[in-house]
């Protein structure tokens, strides 16, 4: 299957699934049909038999922006709940995919971009990558899983600063709060991704996913009731004077006047 928005590569030497969201011009923000693409290209890259999985972002600038502002500025909630839900989708198809998941952050990571990361089992930042849950400044919360899964990686209060605040850290500091395992000089970043990929490709697969299983579990706890708050927590702020000010502010390129 071909897409417009994204690419998948399955190397047939390594077994090692690509998926590349490719809106460079749009900084790979996440529209619905990109975000349905990956729900297909998941399926797709496990019908193949992937034994390792990455997700990329083309071009230079970003890993993925986000998701798509000019697209959800003028949502209801129920239309803004129908989006949290394919997002949701996306993400835990990621985090259930039956082989490991990298995000090659290269680039900025921002808002849903993040929390696909966050979807990911291994995480590896360019030295030039920025990251951050910047939704606050849209006035709105992380409402693809955000809010669940960076609490549990990075702990409560990092993940409240992050979140409250809305800041933009650099690869190093990702590092230092657990966000990222691993971070590469940025000209031996494709080269490091790749030989990562290959090495987890080539471990025992039905060992590697009994251990993503398991590993998953003794995480997770009462996850689903924290996701489904998230997803009516979400989707309940469109329609809101903040929600739609932050949103019209970013696209008119200006500071928010927020109540």
């Amino acid at each position: 299957m071909t897409w417009d928005t994204i690419d998948l590569d399955i190397d047939d030497d390594s077994d090692v699934a690509t998926i590349t969201v490719d809106r460079p011009e749009q900084l790979n923000a996440l529209t619905v049909d990109t975000l349905e693409a990956i729900e297909e290209a998941l399926a797709d890259a496990e019908a193949a038999g992937a034994r390792a999985l990455v997700f990329a972002g083309a071009g230079d600038e970003a890993f993925v922006a986000g998701a798509d502002i000019s697209y959800m500025v003028e949502l209801s909630t129920p239309e803004a709940q129908a989006y949290a839900e394919l997002g949701h989708r996306v993400a835990d198809a990621i985090e259930s995919f039956p082989a490991p998941t990298v995000a090659a952050i290269d680039g900025h990571a921002f808002g849903g971009g993040s929390e696909l990361a966050l979807a990911c089992d291994l995480r590896v930042a360019a030295e030039s990558a920025v990251i951050g849950q910047t939704e606050i400044d849209l006035g709105i919360i992380p409402g693809w899983g955000g809010t669940q899964r960076l609490s549990r990686l990075v702990g409560d209060e990092t993940a409240k600063r992050l979140v409250f605040l809305g800041e933009r850290i650099d690869a190093s500091e990702a590092a230092d709060i657990g966000l990222v395992g691993e971070v590469v000089a940025d000209d031996a970043f494709d080269d490091r991704i790749d030989e990562l990929s290959r090495e987890l490709a080539a471990k025992p697969a039905f060992a590697m996913r009994a251990a993503k299983e398991a590993l998953n579990a003794a995480r997770d706890g009462t996850q689903a009731g924290g996701l489904a708050l998230e997803r009516r927590a979400w989707s309940g702020l469109f329609g809101t004077h903040d929600q739609r000010e932050g949103m019209a502010a970013f696209l008119e390129k200006r500071e928010p006047d927020f109540e």
